[in-house]
C-alpha cells in the first residue's frame, strides 16, 4: 500500500514537472500576440464590411457598429484607413470576393440582426 502511494506521488511529481513549463508558456514561439490577433480581427471585420458594401446587393455594413467593434478590440478605427491594417482589410475583402454569394450568406448568418458574433454589423438595405 505504501509502495502504491509512493509510486503515485512520483508520477504526480513527474507530470507536474513536465507540465509546468507548458503552463508557463503563453503562446508557441513565433505565434502572434493577443494584441496582434486583435488587430488582425479588426482588419477582418473592416474587410468584411467593405466586401458587403461592394458585393452584396441587399446588404450593407453598419459603420457605427464596426467602429464600436474595432474599438472594443483595442484598435483605433482610424488605423484601418491607412498602412498595414488597411492593406490587411483589403486582402480580406478580396478573399471574401472569391465566393461572393457564399460570403454574403455567411455575413448575414454571423453578423446580421440575428448573428452569432456581432449582431447588427451587417444589415439589410
Amino acid at each position: 500500500m505504501v509502495r502504491g502511494t509512493v509510486r503515485g506521488m512520483i508520477l504526480t511529481g513527474l507530470f507536474a514537472s513536465l507540465a509546468a513549463p507548458l503552463a508557463a508558456q503563453e503562446a508557441p514561439p513565433g505565434a502572434p500576440s493577443l494584441a496582434e490577433r486583435q488587430r488582425n480581427n479588426a482588419a477582418k471585420l473592416a474587410g468584411l464590411v467593405a466586401f458587403v458594401d461592394a458585393s452584396c446587393p441587399d446588404l450593407r455594413g453598419d459603420p457605427d457598429k464596426l467602429r464600436m467593434a474595432v474599438t472594443r478590440l483595442g484598435v483605433d478605427p482610424a488605423e484601418l484607413s491607412q498602412g498595414d491594417l488597411h492593406l490587411r482589410a483589403k486582402a480580406y475583402t478580396e478573399i471574401y470576393q472569391k465566393d461572393a454569394e457564399a460570403s454574403c450568406k455567411r455575413a448575414v448568418e454571423t453578423f446580421g440582426e440575428a448573428g452569432k458574433a456581432i449582431p447588427g454589423l451587417i444589415v439589410r438595405k
